[in-house]
């Protein structure tokens, strides 16, 4: 990791309570790391890309990415698409968080770059679970350099 500068999560979700249970489960699994919400797409992306649009004030970010595919504004999909079109974003991974299981929509996601796809069961206690297994993740998980 770039000067050991630590990670920040990007987490884009809509529903308030599954942001709650995403950030109290992360924090769970002993991950302190700063938690940024976004609960639309279009916000994200002016986080990401910045005022000019090029993603350069990304450029010096580790970021990992929390999306959530079904947004107000537009879809994860979009949003996953432009994150990995980008030279200043593509390396930082992306977490598809969502509540379809369609395998077309999950293979799209493998093919635009996701790192992990999580399926977020209706019930508290196989959501929660996820997401500690996340957190043990993130635990351990190192950023790539970026060039």
């Amino acid at each position: 990791m770039t000067d050991g500068q630590p990670v920040t999560i990007i987490m884009i979700e809509d529903d308030e309570g599954h942001a709650r249970l995403i950030e109290k489960n992360i924090r769970r699994a002993g991950v302190s790391n700063q938690i940024i919400p976004f609960t639309d797409g279009t916000s994200a992306l002016s986080y990401l890309f910045g005022a000019d649009g090029s993603g350069e004030d990304s450029a010096r970010r580790q970021l990992l990415i929390l999306l959530d595919l079904n947004l107000p504004d537009m879809t994860g999909v979009d949003i996953l698409e432009k994150i990995k079109n980008n030279i200043h974003t593509k390396r930082s991974p992306v977490v598809v968080l969502t509540t379809t299981d369609d395998q077309r929509e999950i293979q799209r996601c493998y093919d635009l770059g996701a790192n992990v796809y999580i399926t977020k069961p209706v019930d508290y206690d196989g959501f929660a679970n996820a997401i500690r297994q996340l957190g043990l993740f993130f635990s351990v998980m190192q950023v790539p350099e970026t060039a």
